[in-house]
């Protein structure tokens, strides 16, 4: 499947057409002047593509390129919270539309109607903020009051990605619309313990929709008749793999398989350390219960053992890192983090800003290395970053055809020099998937 032509059209409409009428929305640009909606939006999105820490000088010499000349005051006073407004509503675009690709060839990902894996990380703001992004608090005094939530959903096998939806930091993983809008019928939903509800777990089975989560210890289970709490029901069968049909829940009782395995010696005691070591921060101690459960790694799932073996739902259930992968590549490389100033509604521009940038790279890479089932996320995203002045020259003409040219030239170049090295003591994660296909 060839997207070049649908992301050039949608980076095209979503940087002109949609910046104007979002400007003239917000009432950004009061008179008509050298600078317009569309120029801002596109000297900060190519900007902070080229380099994530550009500074005020770099930033105007990107708008120089699209015959705007601006000084770094100028553009300083640019940044207002009006000017987060807007960027905000483009950022709202750039996130309402779904751009996927043909599914990447590994067959146990091709058993299921697409396999969705969802998360969430939170940016820390400074407290001015807290007005707008509510944060959880803590012990300390200064930036705990504002954060930023960030939820996203990716179908590993097109590579279709649903966000980043911003959430105030302080509110629930639960309280995300994921929980109430499903994949589709016949996929695979991958969480972990943030999005664990009973209630949402039932609901995707009756909808046909299958899903694999690690178990919330403090739900009993029911099995052979009898109820059972988990750690009990594990020291029954110590040293034992286990898959058995269970109810989950007291009051729900939702049919599902239990997934079971020990883990080594050692990787429990640092599971206990790490335990403790939470518990002690909240002066609190955990249960003798609590530290048993670190001997084992427990999962639920409704699918079929004939779709998914035991075996192979422990390795599918890794995949789940792919999504803090991302996470990390857009605070590492992408720097949605961090920031040149103090001024809040700055602070606020380039985060909404950043986070444009980091879901059109996301396209890019999906037509240009996507389907190579070693693809590097890292390496793909610095060569689109070496491509971004030459994207921004292509943007400038306003031809949509000279934007495929320049996407062609990267998704040329991406395919064949942004593979991970295969890892023999410590397999990758689609090494492992093949491994199981």
């Amino acid at each position: 499947m060839n997207i070049i032509p649908k992301i050039a059209k949608e980076m095209q409409t979503i940087l002109t057409v949609n910046a104007e009428n979002r400007a003239a929305e917000v009432e950004l640009i009061k008179r008509k002047r050298q600078i317009t909606g569309s120029t801002l939006a596109q000297t900060l999105i190519f900007g902070w593509l080229d380099n994530p820490d550009s500074t005020l000088d770099e930033l105007t010499q990107t708008a120089a390129n699209l015959g705007v000349e601006i000084t770094p005051q100028g553009l300083d006073k640019r940044f207002t919270f009006q000017t987060a407004d807007f960027i905000h509503l483009i950022l709202k675009d750039t996130v309402g539309t779904l751009i996927s690709t043909d599914p990447v060839a590994i067959p146990i990902l091709n058993r299921f109607n697409g396999v969705y894996i969802k998360d969430s990380s939170t940016v820390t703001l400074p407290d001015e903020l807290g007005d707008i992004w509510q944060g959880c608090g803590g012990r300390v005094d200064r930036n705990t009051k504002a954060s930023v939530k960030l939820h996203v959903r990716v179908n590993m096998s097109t590579g279709g990605m649903e966000g980043p939806y911003l959430y105030a930091g302080r509110s629930q993983d639960r309280s995300c619309h994921f929980q109430e809008e499903h994949p589709p019928c016949g996929s695979l939903n991958i969480c972990d313990l943030g999005y664990f509800s009973l209630v949402v777990m039932q609901d995707m089975s009756d909808h046909g929709v299958f899903w694999l989560s690690r178990i919330n210890t403090q739900c009993s289970i029911y099995h052979g008749g009898d109820k059972w709490d988990l750690a009990d029901f594990l020291k029954g069968h110590e040293n034992q793999s286990l898959d058995v049909s269970i109810l989950l829940g007291a009051k729900a009782q939702v049919p599902c398989r239990l997934l079971s395995y020990p883990v080594p010696a050692s990787i429990a005691a640092q599971r206990r350390a790490k335990l403790k070591a939470a518990y002690k921060r909240e002066g609190k101690t955990p249960s003798e219960k609590h530290l048993y459960l670190t001997n084992w790694t427990v999962m639920v799932t409704n699918v079929p053992p004939k779709e998914l073996t035991h075996k192979e739902a422990f390795v599918m259930y890794k995949i789940r890192w792919q999504i803090e992968l991302i996470f990390k590549l857009w605070k590492s490389y992408g720097s949605i983090d961090k920031w040149r100033t103090q001024k809040p509604a700055r602070i606020l521009c380039e985060l909404y800003a950043k986070l444009v940038v980091v879901v059109i790279q996301h396209w890019i890479l999906l037509c240009g290395c996507w389907h190579v089932i070693q693809r590097s996320p890292v390496k793909a995203s610095m060569l689109i970053r070496s491509y971004a002045k030459h994207l921004l020259l292509s943007f400038a003409t306003g031809s949509r055809k000279k934007i495929c040219e320049a996407l062609e030239i990267i998704c040329k170049h991406m395919a064949t020099k942004c593979r991970m090295n295969s890892r023999s003591k410590k397999p990758n994660a689609y090494q492992l998937l093949l491994g199981v296909s």
